[in-house]
């Protein structure tokens, strides 16, 4: 039987008896926070289990798409090596959800392997839970009885231990006793010196395991007791690759047509044999390289076209990290210099078409991504591999540091170095890694949501030249560029090695400008958008598309800097030096800057002080500063200052900041404002024009925020402010005092409010009293559907609310209402309704459709908003026959 008749062979045996056949889930866990894959056949099932859903059908079987590369069930570094390990596998389920049990479950598993699929019976051996005297689990002497009627004995029955042989969901919850279909494989010979009873669970690769079918019968309370379910459930899982193992005679999973149609294609494209010394040789990296190929292909392609990217994130990141194992495995083993899994997609997506039609459906798509992929990985694999090739690791452990070297620089998961030091006879050190890895995740958190892909060298990069304190132009090189993928869009980040454009640190933002980038007699202008600092990387970020070709060995870049962005950003930087000494001459020496922000419109300070800072004290910061300005005193730099020196004649450090033994000091009056600085500022302070505070609050404990504007600003806000003045006085003619005029206002409007509420509140009254005499019963639950007028969406939940109150339970209300325009429903029901599986929520969601919209809550309440007024009544007359 070829695999695609195996499989078939499993669904139309389930469907003969009563089994509702569904689809796979998709690879990735869409709905589970506990799962970035489905790692089993019954994880689209698990709410079924738990009670939290409705099966479509009591009886259901299907083939399940499983990925198993993190948490425990991590067979990552084994697959390749040996012959029935895989990152992506199938999983044939058949289930039963309160119908049928042991009896059917395991005679019907019997059946299917002996009567359809042919195998030999006295291959075959099953285990049964001896039970667990401590855990207080019984001895399954029903699945034993039931075993010992089939196989017509014991011989081949064996018992297990909890371990083995007892499945729990979680530490509470459903539970119970399994039973294992195991088959020996082995040639005639080998069983006649050893019976495959033996070897049973003793990771034998031909004696394997192929079936398990569990018996949830317990619920497992939290204090550890177990009790019977009232209704018991079947969920049985059978590994297909496994299975085409054992059916189609082969010794290894690799063997069957499931992965030797793949084999030979990847055979034919780098001219080397697979199996040359056998198909189950564990020591030849042809083959080996092979079967990862083989099975790495499955589980990228299939999450890929699940809507799972390659990132550098969570299951985006085991995406990427399975790929780039194959690529590294046929770059090093079988000669691909160039993109070759890409050209596999195809193959699969044809083999595959008829039971997983949504990779063919996406072949192009997934073929672009893997190719994409891997040209990026492709491009730093050579250098990162003859990085590796260098190390002499002392004692045979590759430091943690190097570990993330190769992982930062070259784009090589931890395993893969892991992988490659096996091969070398050394070992990683894996908590230097780790710390290196916290290092630098704390360095930049905000790079989290990005997803990069490897820089594309472009020049070498020679001492790195920042021009921005002396120009606002300057010619230079591109010496590598990368794309990278962020919540907002694509941007590709560039680097140079000379630039005036400052990159963001010390609190200023960074530059913003164009790069004019030559080719031959072409010239094109890339906006840069922003510059930031990532380690001693000035990195020029552009939101323009398709810059692959602009950047890609240009003959010239001109770099210019936004000329009148900057100007506004100095003024903010250096009116935050004037502002800090002026705040430590008015309210005291104690005052510590906290953290500094300043880009085009706005200066933001936080600093250390315990009290509101007074109107009367920022007016008195507000004329130093102003007076400062005035003054226009010269900017003075000093460079390569001893910090000690630097400290000792004054200068004010951050703290928190780590400096190096040599700084640089911006000085405005050497009696007044002398910091520590690394930012760009106004050549004297009269640049700055005028400054003016338009904020002051608390951050934390101890740490209050102000915001203040500078030049253009400032103006703006002073004449925004006579704006509002002289339009109050046009408005409240003839009274002098405008700010008693206001509060007069204010007072009348409060009152006229609270005389609105109390009206509102009578007219719910009166229309909750309307509604009580509605009620209507039937088979025992007192109902009430109606369209109500209500002024807002809480007086529609308070009067939902308030009949609760005055309902006899059982009771269903369903209430309808139009606010602005949008209609609005509200469900409420008895406990005693809920208690009998009616849920609030799911009952608005059916209603909601009918005004096009969606809604959810309790399953006691619940709500729903929609976009189409016209259907609320017909929601409400759904409503009336929900029950």
């Amino acid at each position: 039987m070829t695999s695609h008749e195996i499989r078939q062979a499993f669904l139309d045996f389930f469907k003969s008896k009563g089994h509702l056949i569904v689809p796979s889930a998709p690879l990735v866990a869409k709905n589970d926070p506990t799962l970035m894959f489905n790692n089993s056949g019954m994880a689209q099932f698990k709410d079924f289990f738990l009670g939290n859903g409705t099966p479509p059908s009591k009886r259901i079987a299907d083939t399940q798409k499983c990925l198993r590369v993190s948490g425990k069930h991590n067979d990552l570094e084994d697959v390749g090596f040996d012959t029935y390990h895989h990152t992506m596998f199938e999983m044939l389920g058949n289930w039963s959800f309160g119908d049928y049990f042991k009896k059917e479950a395991l005679a019907w598993s019997w059946e299917l392997l002996t009567e359809i699929y042919q195998l030999p019976k006295d291959r075959i051996y099953v285990s049964v839970f001896k039970g667990d005297e401590k855990d207080g689990v019984p001895f399954d002497q029903e699945a034993w009885d039931i075993w010992k009627a089939i196989l017509g004995g014991e011989d081949r029955i064996i018992l297990g231990n909890k371990k083995d042989n007892f499945w729990e969901m979680g530490d509470v919850g459903p539970c119970g006793p399994c039973s294992e279909i195991h088959i020996d494989l082995r040639d005639q010979a080998e069983v006649d010196l050893k019976p495959g009873k033996e070897l049973v669970n003793a990771d034998h690769p031909q004696v394997v395991e192929i079936w398990n079918n569990v018996f949830m019968q317990f619920e497992r309370k939290a204090d550890g007791s177990l009790i019977t379910l009232p209704a018991k459930h079947v969920d049985t899982g059978m590994g297909f690759e496994r299975l085409c193992m054992a059916i189609q005679g082969k010794k290894s999973n690799y063997d069957t047509d499931i992965f030797q149609n793949t084999i030979q294609v990847i055979e034919k494209m780098c001219g080397k044999q697979y199996g040359a010394e056998g198909t189950l040789s564990t020591t030849n990296y042809t083959d080996i390289a092979m079967r990862v190929i083989a099975d790495h292909l499955r589980a990228v392609s299939f999450a890929i076209a699940d809507g799972q990217l390659p990132s550098n994130a969570k299951a985006g990141y085991v995406i990427r990290r399975i790929l780039r194992r194959a690529i590294r495995y046929g770059y090093s083993y079988l000669g691909f210099n160039e993109p070759f899994m890409s050209q596999l997609v195809p193959v699969l997506a044809d083999q595959f078409k008829d039971v997983f039609p949504e990779l063919k459906a996406q072949e192009d798509f997934v073929t672009r991504v893997v190719l994409e992929e891997e040209k990026s990985f492709l491009r730093t694999l050579e250098l990162g591999i003859k990085r590796f090739e260098s190390l002499s690791p002392t004692g045979g452990v590759i430091d943690g540091n190097i570990v993330f070297e190769l992982s930062d620089t070259y784009g090589f998961p931890v395993d893969l170095t892991a992988l490659l030091a096996k091969e070398k006879g050394y070992k990683i050190d894996e908590k230097g890694y780790e710390k290196a890895l916290a290092e630098q995740k704390n360095r930049s958190r905000q790079d989290a949501a990005k997803e990069a892909t490897d820089w594309v060298e472009v020049n070498e990069g020679g001492d790195f030249e920042f021009l921005g304190y002396e120009t606002l132009e300057a010619t230079a090189q591109i010496v590598k560029y990368r794309k990278v993928k962020t919540k907002a869009g694509e941007e590709y980040h560039i680097v140079l090695d000379r630039t005036p454009f400052y990159a963001e640190m010390g609190g200023q933002v960074g530059d913003s400008g164009m790069l004019v980038v030559g080719h031959g007699d072409q010239a094109v202008s890339v906006n840069i958008a922003d510059t930031k600092k990532e380690n001693d990387l000035f990195v020029h970020i552009s939101r323009d598309k398709n810059l692959e070709e602009v950047l890609n060995t240009p003959d010239f870049v001109l770099a210019s800097v936004d000329a009148h962005r900057r100007q506004n950003i100095m003024r903010n930087h250096t009116a935050t030096h004037l502002m800090l000494a002026a705040m430590r001459r008015v309210l005291g020496t104690h005052i510590v800057q906290k953290g500094s922000y300043q880009n085009d419109e706005v200066t933001r300070f936080d600093f250390s002080h315990f009290a509101k800072v007074t109107d009367e004290e920022l007016a008195q910061v507000e004329d130093i500063v102003n007076a400062k300005i005035r003054a226009n005193i010269p900017q003075k730099t000093y460079v390569n200052v001893p910090i000690d020196e630097a400290i000792k004649k004054g200068a004010t450090a951050t703290f928190g900041e780590k400096y190096g033994d040599f700084v640089r000091v911006v000085e405005f009056d050497p009696n007044f404002s002398v910091e520590l600085c690394g930012g760009t500022h106004v050549p004297a302070t009269g640049e700055i024009a005028l400054f003016k505070f338009i904020s002051e609050g608390s951050v934390s404990a101890g740490v209050r925020r102000v915001e203040a504007v500078t030049g253009e600003k400032a103006l703006e806000i002073i004449r925004q402010q006579a704006e509002v003045i002289n339009q109050l006085e046009g408005l409240f003619k003839g009274q002098k005092d405008l700010v008693k005029a206001v509060e007069g206002l204010l007072a009348e409007k409060a009152a006229l409010q609270k005389r609105i509420e109390a009206l509102e509140n009578e007219k719910l009254a009166q229309v909750k009293e309307s509604l009580l005499t509605q009620v209507t019963s039937a088979n025992g639950v007192s109902s009430l559907v109606a369209r109500v007028e209500v002024p807002n969406a809480d007086a529609l939940k308070s009067l939902v609310y308030q009949l609760k109150e005055q309902s006899q339970a059982p009771f269903y209300i369903v209430l309808g209402t139009v606010l602005g325009g949008k209609p609005q429903l509200a469900v409420m029901l008895s406990d005693d309704l809920v208690a009998q599986g009616k849920h609030a929520g799911n009952i608005v969601k059916e209603l909601a459709k009918e005004v096009k919209g969606g809604g959810g809550g309790q399953p006691f309440f619940a709500t729903a908003g929609g976009s189409d007024a016209s259907g609320l009544d017909a929601a409400l007359a759904k409503a009336k026959g929900v029950l």
